[in-house]
């Protein structure tokens, strides 16, 4: 067997397990609101994420990859040498899986296109040096940081503010949620229609006036279908004010009523101000023990009626999530084994590489393997540590970082899949107030994230060396 041969078969051995990793970490965030607020079983999840994520990659993911991933390092430094440039981009991508293995292991969602960027600063700058780095943009890679889970957890925050006040503390929540639900489908579906289409499907080239008509037209259907469904399921009569409900709208009340007392006092002074402090305390009191009673009786079947319809926009959610997330970083995963291969096969670096289909289907098969095998412990983190989900709080956290990662794309913006969907968590979490997040959980993950890039490089810089060590005598 020749040397080509066994490389070839080692790169795809490689990106395999890349592609395993990317399910058992990234995919497994994506999907874990959906598994962790009870929505979807974990054998559901692993259908529609297979499924939908070869989609995203295949019709909106772009299947020309650039071989030095966004610009991070010049190309010219490896121009002289195309082994030198098949050594790292094999340890880049032999790192990158190893660091995503670690963090599954611990159950932390970190960024792929992160860990790869890090890796590729590790061997770029050990071959070219520092200078050959583009610092501007790891330093745009570094805002995201910040930039994806604010704009996620948001656009999150206000659609479950908005869930909590039209619907969980309405005086009755099941007919609230029958009326929001139309709505809701024509706002998912537009979302996602003109996603689709100002992107371009394959051989279409439509204008933004029939892009903006088909899309207006699929949500309004959709919507349309969901208010004839809804309508022909008649609500029981008196079915809706339960105890749950009524208690949650009173606890909210006193809430609000908490906070108008403390401005109140904040300008009153002498015997008003000691009265008013008396009065604070009893309310803040009877507030708490009002937020028990509801969280009580929140787990009675009558409860469960809202969460059950929800339920069902949640899976469309998450359908929106997998697509999204195969659109923005199933390609840029598997863009590098491309690039190996070109070079082993055309004994030249190929700047601009075309992904082949069947190798997107081994990264297909191998990111649903990855989720089918240990994507639990990434699932287990986003949807159960960071703060308890329900499929309302899934919903608005799936939603929110989908239509974040999609907007941003359209912008040019440096955003994360992983990064929008804790930051999506993170923002339903608030909107219940500070007490239902694990702070502990989050400092792990904003840990890891820090520790991405540089671990990454590290590894890659090790492996670079060992790689290199076996085959350049070789080759």
């Amino acid at each position: 067997m020749s040397v080509e041969s066994v490389l070839t078969i080692i790169v795809l051995l490689v990106g395999f397990y890349m592609a395993w990793n990317i399910g058992a970490n990234d995919v497994a965030n994506a999907m874990g609101t959906s598994v962790g607020s009870k929505a979807l079983t974990l054998t559901k999840a692993v259908i529609i994420a297979g499924i939908l994520e070869f989609s995203g990659a295949f019709f909106l993911g772009s299947h020309v990859s650039e071989t030095m991933q966004k610009g991070i390092v010049d190309p010219q430094v490896f121009a002289g040498d195309p082994n030198i440039f098949l050594y790292g981009m094999l340890a880049a991508l032999l790192s990158t899986a190893i660091w995503l293995q670690i963090a599954s292991f611990f159950g932390w969602p970190v960024s792929t296109t992160h860990a790869i960027v890090g890796a590729i600063i590790g061997f770029g700058a050990l071959i070219g040096g520092f200078h050959t780095i583009n610092w501007a943009m790891v330093g745009s890679i570094a805002a995201s940081w910040v930039l994806s889970p604010a704009l996620s957890g948001i656009i999150s925050y206000i659609i479950f503010s908005i869930l909590q006040r039209k619907i969980l503390f309405a005086m009755n929540p099941i007919a609230a949620t029958r009326r929001l639900i139309p709505y809701l489908i024509f706002l998912i579906f537009l979302t996602f229609s003109l996603t689709i289409l100002s992107d371009g499907v394959k051989n279409i080239e439509l204008d933004n006036l029939t892009v903006i008509v088909i899309s207006l037209s699929t949500a309004l259907i959709c919507a349309l279908i969901s208010f004839f469904i809804i309508k022909s399921h008649k609500t029981p009569e008196g079915y809706g004010e339960v105890p749950s409900m009524r208690l949650s709208q009173q606890a909210y009340s006193l809430n609000k009523a908490v906070k108008h007392l403390q401005r109140v006092k904040l300008s009153s002074t002498g015997e008003t101000q000691s009265k008013l402090s008396t009065l604070l305390s009893e309310t803040r009191a009877l507030a708490k023990n009002m937020r028990k009673k509801a969280d009580f009786y929140s787990h009675t079947s009558d409860y469960t009626a809202v969460e059950k319809m929800f339920s069902y926009l949640q899976i469309i959610s998450a359908c929106f999530v997998a697509f999204a997330h195969g659109a923005n970083d199933v390609a840029n995963a598997i863009g590098p084994v491309a690039a190996v291969l070109d070079v082993v096969r055309f004994k030249q670096i190929v700047y601009e590489t075309t992904i082949p289909t069947w190798l997107l289907a081994l990264g297909g098969f191998g990111i649903v393997v990855g989720l089918a095998t240990w994507g639990w412990r990434v699932i287990e983190t986003i949807g159960k540590k960071i703060t308890e989900l329900t499929p309302t709080r899934g919903f608005s956290a799936e939603f929110g970082a989908a239509t974040t990662i999609l907007v941003a794309s359209k912008l040019g913006l440096p955003v994360s899949t992983t990064h929008c969907v804790v930051g999506a968590v993170l923002g339903v979490g608030l909107a219940r107030g500070l007490s239902a997040l694990n702070f502990k959980i989050l400092r792990d993950i904003a840990l890891s994230w820090v520790i991405t890039i540089p671990s990454s490089a590290l590894v890659c810089i090790l492996f670079f060396h060992l790689i290199k060590a076996i085959f350049s005598p070789f080759l």
